[in-house]
């Protein structure tokens, strides 16, 4: 969880970019903080109380903790009693690339929506990960060649020993989850954008696709962003894919089939039905107008 000082917070956005990866000891005094997009996976160790706040459920915490944070997925926490000591590490999928081992640890039950973010840890389990947490602070300042691998193996380590720990069940389902469940669903629909590569098409088109990637029933995310925003899934969606449309078409020199590929359609007879369908006007003539 971030945990930075109210007098001077720690922003690690532009080293993240460039390293890749920042491990730190926590020293906070700080008051929680609010759903926000990361870019960036996070395991931290704390102390202290909080009440966690993660997709459409609670943990409320009184003991040392072990949290692991996805870029997908917005959480916040409300601090009733800070820690006073600590460690994170921030890191991208980037960094973590290069083997399948990795791939299967990042798609474990610690990081997905539906599976278990915290876990509560004994004096003797605090300490043993603290030990992992203060050599990878350590290596990270080292000259060693290889100390990204060596970091990699630390971070790898840290969850396989989550992994052994019997999982949290001390969580319930918030009062008002539909909305927890309609502001990830958001904030993963607004991480796809803006599409800046004609070779990365958009991954998540569908309200099947984002219900496959939370793990929940599609009838349940439906039935949950209807109820908070009064709009179906597909709106939310075509809306979105609409405007970024626009925007290619005003703003870049990619030609239309590339655009089409860009926002997932297969064809760009299908983009052009689609764009015409919810904007009584073709592709072509959203661009004529801006030469």
């Amino acid at each position: 969880m971030d945990t930075s000082s109210t007098t001077q917070p720690v922003n690690y956005n532009s080293e993240l970019k460039l390293k890749g990866f920042k491990a730190y000891d926590i020293d906070t005094r700080g008051a929680g903080h609010n759903y926000s997009r990361k870019d960036f996976y996070k395991i931290s160790l704390t102390s202290g109380s909080y009440i966690f706040h993660y997709a459409d459920r609670s943990y409320e915490t009184h003991q040392p903790i072990l949290f692991f944070g996805n870029p997908r997925i917005p959480y916040s926490c409300e601090v009733t009693k800070p820690t006073e000591d600590g460690y994170a590490c921030l890191f991208t999928e980037e960094f973590l690339k290069g083997s399948e081992r990795t791939e299967s640890l990042l798609h474990s039950p610690l990081f997905q929506f539906g599976g278990t973010p915290i876990l509560f840890l004994t004096q003797a389990q605090n300490a043993s990960i603290s030990a992992i947490f203060q050599k990878m602070v350590a290596e990270q300042d080292s000259d060693y060649v290889y100390k990204d691998e060596m970091i990699r193996n630390y971070i790898q380590l840290i969850i396989h020993e989550a992994l052994k720990l019997q999982p949290s069940e001390s969580s319930t389902v918030h009062k008002n989850a539909s909305v927890r469940i309609t502001v990830v669903f958001l904030e993963l629909l607004e991480r796809q954008f803006p599409i800046e590569s004609t070779d990365q098409p958009l991954q998540l088109k569908t309200a099947q696709d984002f219900a496959r990637h939370l793990s929940v029933h599609v009838n349940h995310l439906n039935s949950s962003v209807k109820e908070v925003t009064g709009k179906p899934t597909t709106a939310h969606i075509a809306e979105r894919i609409i405007s970024e449309a626009k925007a290619l078409l005003q703003h870049t020199n990619w030609n239309i089939a590339d655009i089409a590929y860009a926002l997932g359609f297969e064809y760009s007879t299908y983009f052009n039905n689609f764009f015409k369908k919810r904007t009584g006007e073709i592709p072509k003539a959203v661009r004529a107008a801006v030469l």
